[in-house]
Parts: C-alpha cells; structure tokens; sequence
C-alpha cells in the first residue's frame, strides 16, 4: 500500500508540475530526447525482469512458462483487445490490450512471498511476469502500423511497416547475439561484462531495439549490479510514472481505462484457468488472481502516446483499477483461507 501511495503522488507531483509550468502533451512529446528517455526506461524495465528469473526454476517448468509467455499473451491480447474493440468501436483498442496483457514482475515479486503457494507456482509465476514484458513490447511495435490503418491515420503502407517489423526483429536479435558472442568470448572479467552491457543497453536505447535488452538480461549479468538493480528499476518506475502524470494534463478517460482494467483482470483468470489444469487449486487460483500492472504497460503508454494521442489517458485509469481489482480479490480470498 505504501508502494502504490508513493506512485500517486509521484504521478500527482507530474501533473502540478506540468500544470503550474503550463506546459501540454503535445510540447512533451515533441521534445528531441522524448523517445530515448521512455526508451532508457522501459530499456531499465526489460533488464530488472529478464535478470530476476532463476533460470534454473524456469527450465523444470519451460513447456508451461512457454505457453505462457508466447499463447497465453497472444490469447491475453487478443481477448481484450477484440472484445473492447467491439464494444467501444474503435481499434485502438486492438493495441491497448497488448500494452496492459502482461504481468509487472515487480508487484509480483511482493506476492511470491506468500506461504500457500509452492515452489512451482512461485517460479512460474515469476517467469511469466518476466518473460512476457519483452513479448508484449514486440507485438505493440508490430501491432501500431496494423491499427492505424484500421484508424484511417495510415502512415507507411501495412506492408512496409511489417517489413520495417521484420527488420527491427533482425536487429534486436543480432544485437543480442553479439553480445553473447563477445561474452562467451571475452574476458571472465567483471569490467568486461559491466562495459559489454553499458554498450549494448547504448545501443539498444539508440536504435530502440528494446527486446535485445531482455534477451541480454538472460545471460549477462554481472554480479556487482545485482544490488543496485532494484533500486534502478524503481528510479526507472518512479521516472515513468512522474512523466505518465505530467502528460495527465490532457486528461483522463475514466469509463475506457475502467473497462480496459476489467478486461485485463478477467483475461489473465481465463488463460491461467487453461494453463494451470492439473496443478493444486491453490495454486491455480494464485495464478488467476495475478494481473497486475506497472512499468511496462506505463512506458509503452508514454512511447504509443505520440502516434496514439490518448493513449494515456485510457492506460494510467486502467493501470488503477487492474491493481486495485488485485488487490481486492487476492485480501478476499485470504480472508476465506482463514
């Protein structure tokens, strides 16, 4: 409670700055360094979640934490997506259920100390929350050209912009190849791995090869960063969050971003109830109480919003009631297991 107290008011302190200095969303955006600084944090983001995964626990349950991360975001997405599209009648809503579909792994690494879940549902859990940020950041990327020719705002024709897709795709995938080469390859030293990671999370912020970043997270990981990272990735959270409120000055969509909560929440029960057959019902119902939203949904709301105006207004309501709808359902039902 005291964490989401502290990221109102960081995001309230955002929107009496923006308000007092009168400036607006468009004068934001439009700044030079605009895309790299929500880049550097959603950049911060992926590393923290890749980092933190035990690969070991991972391994003993790959087959479901695959499904997870790969058709159970899809499935997520597309739920929310296509039902809110519907209803609401407008595709944008195609690609604000991709930006809230996966879980913040760092609201979950609050939950993975709770006594009634095993082992198993704590590791995959916390895969899932990590695993499923990078996946996400690709399908919005990909998702944006395809909705905005839905929305009569087409920029590049569909076909380049899957091409332009595909390209990204490569480049994030050689980047990170790259650096496992020369971490394989180069000294077993600590300088060499903190100076091989400064140059490709530079590179990777640089061209916005962001999924590059989470594949590096996987491998390289000097041991010294280990305690500074957490208190990294919540500077990164809070410096999100301080620009999602400056940007609130345009106002919010409270009926679209409640709606788009709901849907996050009822999506994640649905797929968790399709994955998790055959594990122990408490640990099911752990898993389909877990949607919750942070870091990744905010700073993808923040890169969207120049293309997307609006996008913002929906996500940081929705962002709320998603969380709050957590926190809810998961105090009922430890006052029933009492």
């Amino acid at each position: 409670m005291k964490r989401a107290a502290l990221l109102l008011a960081t995001a309230a302190a955002g929107l009496a700055v923006a308000w007092l200095t009168g400036t607006q969303p468009t004068e934001i955006i439009a700044y030079a360094a605009y895309p790299y600084v929500t880049a550097t944090l959603l950049a911060v983001g992926l590393y923290g979640s890749a980092y933190g995964i035990d690969l070991t626990e991972a391994r003993r349950d790959r087959r479901l934490i695959l499904l997870a991360v790969t058709v159970g975001v899809l499935v997520k997405a597309t739920l929310i997506g296509v039902v809110l599209a519907l209803t609401w009648r407008d595709p944008l809503f195609l690609l604000l259920g991709i930006v809230v579909a996966q879980i913040d792994p760092l609201s979950v690494a609050a939950a993975l100390g709770d006594g009634r879940m095993s082992g198993r549902a704590r590791s995959l859990l916390a895969a899932w929350a990590s695993f499923d940020d990078p996946l996400t950041v690709v399908l919005a990327v990909s998702a944006a050209s395809v909705v905005g020719e839905l929305r009569g705002h087409p920029g590049d024709s569909l076909l380049a912009g899957l091409t332009a897709y595909a390209v990204e795709l490569g480049g994030n995938l050689a980047l990170a190849a790259g650096a496992f080469i020369a971490y394989q390859w180069g000294p077993k030293r600590n300088w060499w791995r903190v100076g091989l990671l400064i140059l490709a999370a530079a590179v990777a912020v640089w061209q916005l090869w962001l999924l590059a970043i989470a594949l590096v997270g996987l491998f390289l990981r000097p041991r010294r960063l280990a305690a500074a990272l957490p208190a990294l990735v919540n500077a990164a959270l809070a410096g999100a969050v301080l620009l999602l409120g400056a940007l609130l000055i345009g106002g919010v969509d409270p009926l679209r971003g409640l709606t788009l909560g709901l849907a996050a929440f009822a999506a994640q029960w649905v797929v968790a109830a399709w994955l998790t057959r055959g594990m122990p019902a408490v640990d099911q119902a752990h898993l389909r109480l877990a949607q919750q939203n942070g870091i990744t949904a905010i700073v993808l709301a923040l890169k969207l919003e120049p293309t997307f105006r609006g996008v913002v207004a929906v996500v940081a309501p929705a962002i709320v009631v998603t969380n709050v709808t957590h926190l809810i359902a998961n105090q009922r039902r430890a006052v029933k297991a009492q």
